[in-house]
């Protein structure tokens, strides 16, 4: 008779939890602001608009895309610090220190920035979007499309 096969069940280490935690950019921003200092700390703060620059893997996920749209820019906070966990809110020393995840601080463990943009015009795998306060050379992790509260998503 033959003997049923036990199920084996393996522990994942954290280098598993690395691998499925990896984020692979899609395209990058093109942006007159070239350093973090000349950046407003929101886009609705004087913010220009940029070049979102899709690399060519990518360029399909574009489809259904219009000029005019609201989208949510996803981007990799390459310049900033990951061992920061308080902060003064808005770089304020007069604000008590807080946990970065009660703050908008781009120092973070995972830094990743939220920028909701309309886009103006699209030319091939370029994105003409704004207002976006990210810095020039900025990965894009991911756009995606702004939700209104009466559509289904």
């Amino acid at each position: 008779m033959p003997t049923k096969k036990r199920k084996q069940t393996r522990t994942r280490s954290p280098a598993d939890d690395q691998r499925r935690a990896q984020l692979r950019s899609i395209g990058v921003i093109r942006s007159t602001i070239k350093k973090p200092s000349q950046a407003p700390k929101q886009g609705s703060e004087g913010a220009p608009d940029a070049w979102l620059e899709v690399y060519p893997f990518a360029t399909q996920g574009l489809d259904g895309l219009s000029a005019g749209d609201e989208i949510v820019v996803i981007t990799l906070l390459h310049r900033s610090r990951r061992d920061v966990l308080k902060v003064h809110p808005r770089s304020d020393p007069d604000r008590p220190l807080t946990g970065v995840f009660a703050t908008r601080s781009p120092d973070r463990p995972n830094p990743l920035g939220l920028h909701r943009v309309t886009i103006r015009t699209i030319s091939g795998n370029r994105l003409r979007i704004g207002p976006i306060e990210a810095i020039d050379h900025t990965p894009v992790v991911d756009v995606k499309p702004v939700l209104n509260a009466l559509e289904d998503f």
